[in-house]
């Protein structure tokens, strides 16, 4: 609509040069292919495990029922489907099938030993009494699963904005799901399946299960060396933590970066043009570079926050699609022909990243040292110190004191006596001044609806703004009472000096700060070694003092929070457990065990690199509650055995009771991991960087809670577990045991 208007006026519109929208556009094409391709690959495993199209698709009927649901209410609460809602959903679109999976699977089975009975009963009732068998424990696991998540969704600040919409679609997401598991798939049972079951299992679980038994029998007869590897296991896991740095968030792939030209304060808006003219050539020669646009300075009526001075500079440089490299590569490789351009600082980010710094410490790199105090002078030499010292740790990048003095500046200053003796009062000169440079308005202009004021001051010839010009700004005449003409070089001194071109405040305390990018390792680790070296060698003068802000530090806010309320959630989840196992052994197996399950985790997130973001911290919590899922199915259907179907609690009832457990635990593990093997494996692609670590850490931890369900958790149920026959009284340590 703009550009025939602006064309007829000369200007021409590039309406590609800076357009976010293509990485939005990008990030959910890329996360919806992930859902789908996981959405696939699930109904594939399903179909091989159960070997049988009707059993497969009442399984997989939970999937679009369940997504669809989480859908419909969040956009009737407002939440858009972006990068983080699709996330939620990909992250559980193999959850979601767990609890049909696990009601199928036990209802297939107990029609199966119905039909061998003498007196069959009656289908309606074998489903319900199935579906009914599993029910309380597949209620409880998810409402644990909702407990994990609430730290997630109560997150505050940055990472609650980020991570809440990901967390409420994921829980919609498993309620609906859960919903789909009590009602839609026990009456898709009793419709399809009692005249279609198959008389043996399906050959993947016959197979897997004849070896998993012998497995498992040697495991229990030597249960002391099970649980002293997964002892040794575990702590090997832990003892990597040390060793992982962390960032807020990883880098984002948008396809176009910010690139930062700094020159010396005083830098004339023609001279940021000439200097930006070549940096712009030389952006454009590079291959991945698409378009390069420069700004200037700041609007007239810019937001408080950008102050921008002439001397700064914005270059828009948009690559080209599609982007191969990752947003570290490309930004280097825009960098590194900048460095040799003297008297210019640049550093470079990408939008989203620079408005997540801007919102953590109000500029647009990852870090920034703020000096505070009273005397300018001192926080301005205390900032040029501070960052000569973090110019020497490794990592920091286009290291900057935000506002430094050097701006050239012309100072008149009156002198009393002087205008005294010619009858000059310092208030009507000082009017003469401002009104000579600046302007005064005078009246006021129409043309049609709009008003122009009229401003008048000395014609351009006449401005000698220069410094070289004092001779002619001190000509200026002043009018004296008696109406003579005095020079201001008569009553006033004038002289060339430098100054702040702006003084920062943060909470009414003047403020001076250091900021820098950093390149080549982890925020955490970087922030950790500058604290040190600025208190080892900068001494604060008195009344001045330091902090750290930027993503490092939201970082650290947010693990705390994470942290904080998870040991709310997990109070929370002892008294839920508690009510499941109704015996403080079987809940001290339960508990005991985590840690094991979120081994394969750390590993997989130490491999990828060993940096942890708040999303692979996302991704434990999420780790957490699929092994609790599985941990208490498993400790529910002993429960079951013994105490409703009257078995003696043996290595033999352990045996069969893992085995029984086995499919659903194999089938859970593997949909959920399939559903999030397209995240992780392109989790360094537009829209996937955030959920891809998340995914990766998941997919390393379901490998050891696989284990731990069918490996560790039998042998420790055997020896410590107690389970007794329903009505009667708790027997002390099983005969095996002792």
């Amino acid at each position: 609509d703009l550009a025939p208007a602006l064309e007829r006026e000369g200007v021409r519109l590039h309406a590609g040069l800076f357009r976010p929208a293509n990485f939005v556009t990008t990030a959910t094409d890329n996360l919806r292919t992930s859902l789908l391709i996981g959405a696939v690959l699930i109904v594939v495993v399903l179909f091989l495990f159960l070997f049988d199209l009707r059993t497969a698709a009442i399984c997989c009927t939970a999937i679009p029922i369940s997504l669809l649901a989480a859908v419909v209410v969040v956009q009737y609460f407002g939440v858009t489907l972006n990068t983080m809602t699709l996330g939620g959903l990909a992250i559980a679109v193999g959850e979601v099938v767990d609890d049909a999976v696990i009601g199928v699977e036990n209802i297939t089975r107990r029609l199966r030993e119905n039909k061998r009975l003498a007196a069959p009963r009656a289908a309606a009732i074998v489903v319900f009494d199935a579906t009914f068998e599993v029910r309380s424990a597949v209620v409880y696991a998810t409402f644990a699963v909702i407990l994990v998540f609430l730290p997630v969704v109560t997150l505050p600040g940055v990472a609650g904005r980020l991570f809440a919409p990901l967390g409420i679609t994921y829980i919609l997401a498993v309620l609906a799901s859960l919903v789909v598991a009590l009602t839609v798939t026990p009456a898709l049972a009793l419709l399809f399946l009692p005249r279609h079951t198959r008389e043996r299992d399906p050959p993947v679980v016959e197979w897997t299960r004849r070896r998993y038994e012998v497995l498992l029998r040697r495991v229990v007869e030597a249960p002391r060396l099970t649980i002293l590897g997964a002892s040794v296991l575990t702590l090997c896991g832990l003892a990597l933590l040390p060793f992982f740095g962390a960032n807020f968030l990883p880098e984002l792939q948008e396809g176009h970066f910010i690139v930062h030209m700094t020159a010396m304060p005083g830098t004339s808006i023609a001279e940021s043009l000439r200097m930006g003219a070549r940096v712009t050539a030389v952006l454009a020669k590079l291959p991945i570079v698409r378009s390069v646009a420069q700004r200037v300075g700041r609007a007239e009526l810019a937001a408080a926050g950008d102050t921008h001075g002439t001397h700064q500079s914005e270059f828009e440089v948009d690559l080209k699609p599609p982007a191969d490299e990752d947003a570290g590569t490309a930004k280097a490789e825009l960098l590194r022909p900048l460095e040799n351009f003297p008297g210019i600082n640049v550093s470079a980010n990408t939008f989203l990243t620079e408005r997540v710094n801007e919102t953590f410490s109000g500029f647009a790199t990852p870090v920034a040292v703020n000096v505070y105090g009273n005397d300018l002078k001192l926080i301005d030499e205390t900032a040029l110190k501070i960052a000569e010292v973090l110019r020497t740790v490794r990592g920091a990048a286009s290291v900057e004191v935000e506002a430094p003095p050097g701006l050239p500046q012309l100072t008149i200053r009156l002198r009393p006596a002087d205008l005294q003796r010619w009858g000059l009062d310092p208030v009507p000169v000082l009017d003469a001044i401002r009104a000579a440079y600046q302007g005064d308005v005078v009246g006021q202009t129409y043309d049609g609806e709009q008003v122009f004021d009229v401003v008048v001051k000395l014609a351009s010839h006449n401005l000698g703004r220069h410094p070289g010009n004092i001779a002619q700004i001190g000509s200026l005449p002043l009018r004296a009472s008696d109406g003579t003409y005095v020079p201001l070089s008569r009553v006033a001194d004038l002289r060339v000096t430098s100054g702040l071109y702006e003084i920062q405040h943060q909470g009414g305390r003047r403020r001076q700060a250091v900021t820098l990018d950093v390149e080549n390792r982890d925020l955490e680790s970087f922030v950790r070694d500058a604290r040190r070296e600025i208190a080892a060698r900068v001494k604060l003068p008195s009344g001045t003092y330091l902090e750290f802000s930027g993503a490092a530090e939201g970082q650290a806010q947010a693990q705390r929070e994470l942290l904080v309320k998870g040991l709310f959630a997990g109070v929370g989840i002892v008294l839920l457990l508690s009510v499941v196992t109704r015996n403080w052994r079987n809940l001290l197996i339960l508990m005991v065990n985590l840690p094991f399950s979120l081994v394969g985790g750390v590993v997989a997130a130490f491999l990828a690199g060993g940096v942890l973001s708040l999303g692979s911290l996302v991704g434990f919590v999420t780790l957490f509650g699929i092994t609790l899922r599985n941990s208490m199915m498993m400790i529910s259907h002993y429960e079951h055995l013994v105490a409703v179907d009257g078995r003696a609690w043996t290595a033999e009832t352990v045996v069969e009771g893992a085995a029984d457990r086995l499919a659903a635990v194999l089938m859970t593990s593997l949909v959920t991991g399939l559903g999030l093997l397209p995240l992780a494996v392109s989790m360094n692609t537009a829209g996937r960087e955030i959920e891809g670590p998340m995914a990766l850490v998941i997919l390393g931890g379901l490998a050891t809670s696989a284990a731990l369900n069918l490996l560790i958790l039998p042998p420790l149920a055997l020896r410590y577990g107690r389970f007794a026959p329903a009505g009667g009284e708790r027997e002390g340590l099983t005969a095996a045991a002792k």
